[in-house]
């Protein structure tokens, strides 16, 4: 392939896809020669800002066409397996949007899938390619925080259900609520950090308490009520777990879409180590000033704030599966890692919905 461009197909234009599109038709190695979206108009508009020649309001009509190399799956959480399926049975390579599937029956049948197609299957975990997640990796790496024994991830939100009524907030469709939405993130920000510490056990809670009630929705101007909710809230608004890892660490994780809180939307990670601290602290969205390590200079408590940059997000992750899809090593990118995490949720709401504790390896 390096005598050519990948030609690339987009599939989904929310967020994510769109997205997506921004950054392969950022990269010279790349011909993004198809998009598939159900908005008409918004398919009319992205094909012609983007020059893309061959558009389709169904997915199966871009596989079916031909003419590619890989695609890229920013859809609801509920097509990911079938499409990744359809598309790695073609021997395309797949770039997901989060999370993996939605359950770990269908994350195993599209890694299982990859690994028959010899093809790379790589999701977005866009947030562990922030400045401010690289820089403590690296002091992680080098030491200065010593064995890290226990985190604290988190990702609240005050009034940030999506799409209220809509696909996010049906269980089918998505999988569940913040836990498989935001909580995928935070997980994958501290299992990126710790180096993939085994997840031994589980035990969590999942609430409801705002959503039903129509409530925590910033994107509603009159507060919808249970029946104008086009849909029934079926899934948590809050989350809680505690995870014990492989050699005595743990991690706890927290995540809402709707708690009565200081407003905005805030994410972070605080871990605790043998020889320092450290924490990274995101209020809606802002790069800088958002890491402090915390260590002793003789004798004396000690806070620094590294200079951290804002890092490419989605941008570094479209480009990693580039490289690799280019570089013809593909035998370890089949979405196994990407697997564990989605392994770590579903345990997470077992627990939940058993009130016990749940064990993964023993």
């Amino acid at each position: 392939m390096n005598d050519q461009k990948l030609r690339v197909g987009v599939i989904g234009l929310g967020f994510a896809g769109r997205t997506a599109l921004q950054a392969f038709s950022e990269l010279p190695d790349v011909e993004v020669v198809a998009l598939a979206g159900l908005e008409q108009d918004l398919l009319k508009e992205l094909g012609t800002k983007h020059l893309v020649p061959n558009l389709y309001e169904r997915w199966e009509d871009l596989l079916q066409a031909g003419g590619l190399d890989a695609v890229s799956i920013g859809t609801p959480t509920q097509l990911h397996a079938p499409i990744a399926l359809a598309a790695l049975d073609k021997g395309l390579h797949v770039l997901c949007e989060k999370p993996l599937a939605r359950t770990v029956a269908e994350g195993e049948q599209m890694v299982a899938a990859a690994e028959k197609a010899g093809k790379v299957l790589k999701v977005i975990f866009n947030h562990r390619e922030r400045g401010d997640v690289a820089v403590l990796k690296h002091q992680i790496d080098e030491g200065l925080l010593g064995r890290v024994y226990y985190a604290k991830a988190h990702w609240m939100r005050r009034n940030g259900i999506p799409g209220m009524g809509g696909w996010f907030t049906n269980r089918e469709l998505s999988g569940g609520g913040p836990l498989i939405d935001l909580g995928v993130h935070i997980l994958d920000l501290a299992l990126h950090l710790l180096n993939e510490p085994k997840v031994t056990t589980v035990s969590a809670n999942t609430f409801a308490e705002l959503g039903p009630r129509g409530r925590g929705s910033s994107s509603n101007a009159i507060r919808p009520t249970i029946d104008t909710l086009g849909s029934k809230f079926e899934v948590e608004d809050l989350a809680t777990a505690y995870l014990r890892l492989e050699g005595g660490g743990a991690l706890q994780l927290e995540t809402s879409w709707a708690t009565y809180r200081a407003p905005g939307d805030n994410f972070g990670i605080e871990l605790f180590g043998t020889e320092g601290g450290a924490k990274i602290e995101v209020q809606n969205y802002t790069t800088t000033d958002t890491l402090k390590i915390f260590t002793d200079v003789a004798g004396v408590p000690a806070e620094v704030k590294p200079a951290t940059g804002a890092g490419l997000g989605h941008r570094a992750v479209v480009s990693e599966f580039v490289a690799t899809v280019l570089s013809g090593d593909w035998t370890r990118h089949n979405g196994s890692e990407a697997l564990v995490r989605t392994e770590i949720i579903d345990a997470c709401y077992a627990s939940a919905q058993a009130g016990r504790e749940v064990v993964l390896h023993g």
